[in-house]
């Protein structure tokens, strides 16, 4: 059984939430540097170059690359033969305030009724799995909330079948317009109940840009959504081109014979993920 001090994750949650804020993943660079490429509308072009001109500035003054540093959510797979000396949420929750006070990022977290800012932002968002190993895997989402107040879940009848979802997919980005500023990353989960839907939808988002789901029908599906809102969507920063999305995740759970959850989180086009293993 290996031991893992709660202050070295504090450590390297601190250190996560600083180069998620400021450092773009090389999947998100490469996606938009392709879009960019091929892009044909010449004011579309320009937005995407301008996008990777701010990533490069960010990333070189380790200032965040948009002002919404988001609310934190994290994935935390802890392996069953690995024993935390300490609290690992409250680890976390540390690690969080550390790094968006000694980074300077915005705090943005609040009550809900009172709108009192809680001054650290937290609490994160945490959610826990066990899982074989020695390991703890932290995966790190911070959610701004103008792509993050697009996101619809809806119960469909199971007779909607795929053509329904991808309406209900398509019809929530086309009314997101120009919110969660496009090309966006989308991310789909299918199945379970109302909550297993929306965490599947969270978790999709974190596979890289480009990759398809391993079960063909599903990226099948995918592949089709992404056609449909390229070919019928409102472009960069919805001004137009042929460049609303950059990628389609969708994420599957068995269901009930009688139920078809379907769940949409949008990310912008500043796609912050990082992870690390301790």
């Amino acid at each position: 059984m290996r031991t893992l001090e709660a202050a070295i994750i504090s450590q390297a949650v601190r250190k996560l939430v600083v180069e998620a804020a400021c450092d773009l993943e090389p999947d998100i660079l490469g996606a938009l540097v392709s879009a960019r490429d091929h892009e044909e509308a010449p004011l579309a072009r320009e937005i995407l170059e301008l996008l990777l001109v701010n990533a490069d500035i960010a990333s070189r003054a380790q200032m965040p690359v948009c002002q919404d540093t988001g609310v934190s959510v994290f994935f935390v797979e802890l392996g069953r033969e690995l024993m935390v000396v300490g609290d690992l949420e409250k680890a976390i929750q540390e690690g969080v305030e550390q790094g968006y006070r000694e980074g300077y990022l915005r705090m943005s977290v609040c009550d809900p009724l009172t709108r009192q800012n809680t001054g650290t932002n937290t609490p994160a968002v945490v959610h826990f799995a066990l899982v074989e190993g020695e390991q703890l895997r932290l995966l790190y989402l911070p959610k701004g909330c103008g792509s993050e107040n697009m996101s619809q879940l809806k119960m469909l009848p199971p007779s909607a079948g795929s053509g329904g979802i991808v309406n209900f997919v398509c019809d929530t980005v086309f009314a997101a317009g120009s919110n969660p500023c496009p090309p966006v990353v989308v991310g789909v989960g299918i199945g379970g109940t109302f909550e297993k839907a929306a965490l599947l939808v969270k978790r999709a988002l974190f596979r890289p840009l480009g990759e398809a789901h391993s079960r063909a029908d599903v990226a099948g599906l995918e592949q089709e959504i992404l056609v449909r809102l390229n070919r019928d969507g409102q472009g960069v920063e919805g001004l137009g081109g042929s460049t609303t999305a950059l990628a389609v995740h969708l994420e599957i759970f068995p269901t009930h014979i009688a139920s078809l959850p379907v769940a949409v989180n949008i990310q912008c086009h500043a796609h912050r993920h990082k992870e690390v293993v301790l």
